[in-house]
């Protein structure tokens, strides 16, 4: 974490809330650099507010906002073993002070909270800087993926015993 670590209180959004708008935003936005770098593209394109809302209901959304603006945000989705970290995303202007990692940490806690004994998310293979903060944060390479319709890995599957 830099020495410049953020203080913004992440809160859990639920569903309808009006911050969900500024949520599909960010991650658009910081997403982006992708479009060419990944195959298949990103579920990006297709995330809804409806499908954001839904999200935050049948699991959790979290988000750190500064100033009215949602500047990071994660979903939760408990699994069989884990709860599944998705669309982790840190507006430009606030990387380096530490919100994934405290965001992380939030996905912690709720995992322990539910009884879960892990952490877990997925990156995109072409993605080697992603690859080398979630390693950063303890997390391991468990698994290579296919999306549907592909014969080679597509992405990789990184857990955290906690």
């Amino acid at each position: 974490m830099s020495g410049a670590a953020a203080t913004l209180a992440p809160r859990r959004l639920r569903a309808g809330d009006p911050a969900l708008p500024g949520v599909r935003s960010l991650i658009r936005t910081t997403f982006a650099y992708m479009e060419g770098r990944i195959d298949p593209p990103s579920s990006m394109h297709v995330l809804t507010l409806e499908a954001l809302s839904r999200q935050a209901e049948e699991g959790e959304l979290w988000v750190a906002e500064e100033g009215g603006r949602v500047v990071a945000c994660v979903v939760l989705t408990p699994k069989s073993g884990a709860l599944y970290l998705g669309k982790l995303a840190v507006a430009m202007s606030h990387r380096g002070r530490g919100l994934a990692r405290q965001l992380v940490e939030v996905a912690e806690a709720r995992a322990r909270a539910l009884g879960l004994p892990a952490i877990e998310l997925q990156s995109r293979i072409e993605l080697a800087e992603n690859h080398a903060a979630f390693s950063a944060m303890g997390f391991k390479v468990t698994a290579e993926t296919a999306h549907p319709g592909f014969d080679r890995p597509t992405s990789i599957t990184f857990h955290k015993p906690l």
